[in-house]
């Protein structure tokens, strides 16, 4: 019986138990906001986004959505992160861990 060996196996299971449970609570926020990302994908680059950049906000509203940058950043980050998750599964399910 190797004692060093079973601790450090027991620090990899608790390692993987707490990543996968991790990513498994964010893939259920993903999954939960994917609407909202399609709506506000969709609504970038509309006629009527160009209208409301058009308008005179408010004081104090908050209007990152009308900035160029800001939501194209996070379709840009939203593609890489399921392109990500693609390649790990991927890997997972060739190499069978």
């Amino acid at each position: 019986m190797d004692v060093q060996r079973i601790s450090e196996m027991e620090e990899y299971l608790n390692e993987c138990t707490e990543a996968t449970a991790g990513l498994c609570a964010q893939l259920d926020r993903m999954e939960a906001c994917r609407e909202q990302m399609t709506r506000l994908f969709a609504y970038y680059g509309t006629e009527a986004w160009y209208e409301d950049r058009a308008g005179e906000l408010p004081e104090g509203i908050s209007a990152g959505v009308l900035s160029e940058d800001l939501v194209y950043d996070q379709i840009v980050s939203v593609r890489d992160a399921a392109i990500r998750m693609l390649e790990l599964a991927t890997d997972i399910l060739k190499n069978r861990i």
